[in-house]
């Protein structure tokens, strides 16, 4: 009789410590559900949220600023070296051709912007100095008014392609020529029809074997494109100091026809600082001040 009361009390205390384990067991395994479907849920939060603030990569968009910075910044990096092979295909105009004079010409690239593109006008026309826009054609269909302020002042526009989407422009030469083509007809639609310079510069430069058979392509289609041997550095990153801008312009400014590199986008706040010093340090070392063409 005691043996048999031992082997039940034997028996339940056993069972009592299988249900601690499979609760336990349990326990374990749903805490670990829990959280695996919390962290799935915040990642589908955070599409959400990327979504409704605009994050989302979308055809026929303007490009974010900090899609072009870390394209351009990468660019630039590599072209640095090639700051003095002043890569062109102008015609009878050769922006590079010594004649005697020191020539500065200011380029400003991915506007027009609301922000920065009347701001810089303004300062050109306090100092009496003409520049060269490389508009992105998306841009000028949204800010046309700007356009049409920067011929009306004097200033030249050039073509920057109408997407500057580089993954799709740089896919194929006859989709670049397509992009340039739509860019023209957009400048045509706000300047005029008269409007006829073909002048483009390659987003991210022209520079390098890669790009051969895009540079042969824009030439077959009538465009004539210059890339730059002087800049700034604005590209480099997001946001860069003055100071660093001015020493980067003084490092490259080495040459008597200088074509520089800088941009209006939206982003590009400090290019606007420091517009004042870049001519008046120009200015300094004797360059006039021209218009690609």
């Amino acid at each position: 009789m005691e043996k048999y009361e031992e082997r039940i009390k034997r028996n339940r205390r056993r069972k009592k410590r299988n249900a601690i384990l499979t609760a336990f067991s349990l326990l374990l395994l749903f805490s670990f559900g829990f959280f695996v479907g919390g962290k799935m849920s915040h990642k589908k939060n955070n599409v959400v949220v990327s979504a409704a603030n605009g994050n989302t990569k979308e055809p026929e968009k303007k490009p974010s600023d900090e899609a072009m910075n870390k394209r351009e910044s990468a660019v630039n990096s590599d072209n640095k070296n090639n700051v003095n092979n002043k890569n062109s295909s102008s015609g009878e105009f050769d922006p590079y051709k010594p004649d005697g004079k020191k020539v500065a010409y200011l380029t400003f690239d991915d506007g027009p912007s609301t922000n920065n593109t009347p701001k810089i006008l303004d300062i050109l026309k306090r100092y009496n100095v003409k520049a060269t826009f490389f508009v992105i054609g998306q841009c000028a269909e949204q800010n046309s008014e700007l356009v049409k302020k920067e011929v009306a002042e004097g200033h030249v526009v050039g073509n920057h392609t109408y997407s500057h989407n580089m993954k799709h422009i740089y896919s194929d030469p006859n989709v670049f020529v397509s992009d340039l083509d739509k860019g023209d007809k957009t400048l045509k639609s706000i300047i005029g029809n008269d409007y006829n310079l073909k002048l483009a510069r390659f987003p991210g430069g022209s520079f390098g074997p890669k790009l051969a058979p895009f540079r042969e392509a824009a030439k077959k289609a009538g465009y004539h494109y210059i890339d730059w041997n002087d800049l700034t550095g604005d590209a480099e990153r997001s946001l860069v100091p003055v100071s660093g801008l001015l020493d980067e312009l003084k490092r490259y400014t080495t040459q008597d026809h200088v074509v520089i590199l800088m941009h209006d986008a939206p982003a590009k706040t400090t290019t606007v600082d420091a517009l004042p010093q870049v001519i008046e340090y120009l200015q300094s070392k004797g360059y006039s001040f021209e218009t690609l063409k």
